[in-house]
C-alpha cells in the first residue's frame, strides 16, 4: 500500500472518530441536565455522577484534539480504542441483562439506537481505532536495508 493510501485511510478514520466524539460530547453539554439525570439513573453509584458527567465529555473532546495533530495522533487512537472498548463492555453487560434496568445516557440521535445497534456501532469504532493504530504505526516503522560496498557473495 502506498504511503498516500495509508494517509488517506488514517485521515478518514481520524475524521470519523473526531465526528463521533465531538458529536457525543457536544450533545451531552447541550442537554446537560438530562445527561446528569441519565447518569444518575445508571446502575453505578451516584457519587460517581459528578466525575462522569464532566469526565466523559471532556475526555471525548481531549481524544478529538489528540487525533487532530500528527504528534499526538497515535495516543489519540489508543485512547479512542480504550474508551470504545469500555463503552462496548458496558453495552455487552447491559445486553447480558447484568443490570436490572438499562438506561441510556447517550446524546442526540445515538440515544435512539437499540442496545444491539449500540453494540454494532461500538464494535465498528473499535475496529476503526485498531485499523487506525495499525496504519499509523506502520507509517512510522519503515524497514531499514543495510547496504555495503563489498559483497561476500
Amino acid at each position: 500500500m502506498t504511503m498516500f493510501k495509508k494517509q488517506v485511510i488514517i485521515e478518514c478514520i481520524v475524521a470519523l472518530l473526531i465526528m463521533l466524539f465531538l458529536y457525543a460530547s457536544i450533545s451531552k453539554f447541550l442537554d446537560f441536565k438530562t445527561f446528569i439525570g441519565q447518569m444518575n439513573n445508571q446502575p453505578l453509584p451516584n457519587s460517581w455522577t459528578p466525575f462522569l458527567v464532566w469526565g466523559i465529555p471532556f475526555l471525548e473532546i481531549a481524544i478529538s484534539v489528540a487525533l487532530l495533530f500528527e504528534y499526538t495522533r497515535l495516543l489519540g487512537l489508543y485512547a479512542s480504542l480504550i474508551l470504545m472498548i469500555l463503552f462496548t463492555v458496558y453495552t455487552s453487560i447491559i445486553l447480558l441483562h447484568f443490570f436490572p434496568y438499562i438506561p441510556c445516557s447517550c446524546g442526540g440521535v445515538i440515544q435512539k439506537l437499540t442496545w444491539r445497534q449500540h453494540l454494532g456501532l461500538n464494535l465498528f469504532f473499535v475496529s476503526l481505532s485498531v485499523l487506525g493504530i495499525i496504519q499509523q504505526r506502520s507509517k512510522h516503522f519503515k524497514p531499514i536495508f543495510i547496504t555495503t560496498k563489498h559483497s561476500f557473495v
